[in-house]
């Protein structure tokens, strides 16, 4: 039998790009934010990894702001975690997962730089998805017809407070506290989330993103822009939007850089 090789795809300060697999559609986009520096840099990083003919892998990461050289975290950790895929390829990637994030963590403290991310990250297994996540990067999942199917509670005060109902999602998303993260990678008391397995269904979409499109769009809007219709459009149209929101006028946005990975089995996959 032909051993199957392992496809990484990584990707850094991307723009908009779409992968297309023999039984799935991706798109990524991935920019720095507005009225940077010219010679500044994107923290925020994306990677899709193939494992095998039955399973892959999405994730995102941002570096934290506040820490130094967040930019290098963020690669560090989904090139740590992709390289571990690659080394290790299996159907069942749990166990894999978890060690590489640990080696990503323990990369970064003994780098003695200070720097640090957040990860979102699935692992997919057929039509079977199960998410990870490491801070208040987002994973979302919706069905055609807009039913929020999956979405992971963010690691930090405002997000836990949402959660417990204790915030309206209304005033989390306008709380001057919102940026505020508990729990990173790059730190002796990171740990990992890991929720249950989902079915996906034939026309759910998958979101991974960073908080640079949270932070400007609220969910119903979000849900509303990718629950169906062709997907590179989709992530276009998302793009637009969240880049609208973060240069308007009235300086109600809020400037970051924007990362997300869009994912969808094909309309003519059993």
């Amino acid at each position: 039998m032909e051993k199957f090789l392992v496809q990484q795809h990584i990707y850094i300060d991307a723009q908009m790009t779409s992968c297309e697999l023999p039984s799935h559609e991706v798109a990524v986009f991935s920019t720095r934010a507005p009225y940077r520096e010219e010679d500044s840099h994107n923290e925020d990083a994306a990677a899709v990894v193939i494992a095998s003919p039955n399973s892959m892998l999405l994730m995102v990461a941002d570096g934290v702001g506040g820490y130094p050289s967040g930019d290098k975290a963020s690669e560090l950790t989904v090139k740590t975690i992709a390289a571990q895929i690659a080394e290790r390829p299996r159907d069942e990637m749990r166990d894999v997962i978890l060690s590489a994030i640990e080696e990503a963590n323990g990369r970064l403290i003994e780098g003695g730089a200070g720097s640090a991310t957040t990860l979102a990250l699935v692992e997919i297994n057929n039509t079977t998805v199960r998410p990870y996540h490491v801070g208040d990067s987002v994973v979302m999942m919706v069905g055609q017809r807009g039913k929020l199917k999956l979405e992971t509670v963010s690691h930090s005060p405002v997000g836990y407070a949402v959660e417990a109902g204790i915030l309206s999602e209304a005033e989390g998303f306008k709380h001057e506290d919102r940026h505020l993260v508990s729990n990173i990678v790059g730190t002796p008391g990171m740990h990992v989330t890991m929720g249950m397995p989902y079915a996906m269904a034939k026309f759910d979409t998958l979101l991974l993103a960073t908080d640079g499109l949270f932070d400007n769009l609220p969910r119903n809007r979000i849900i509303d822009t990718i629950r169906h219709g062709d997907l590179e459009r989709s992530a276009n149209a998302l793009a637009k939007s969240a880049w609208d929101k973060m240069t308007e006028p009235s300086g109600n946005g809020k400037p970051d850089d924007l990362t997300f990975v869009l994912f969808r089995r094909k309309r003519n996959e059993n």
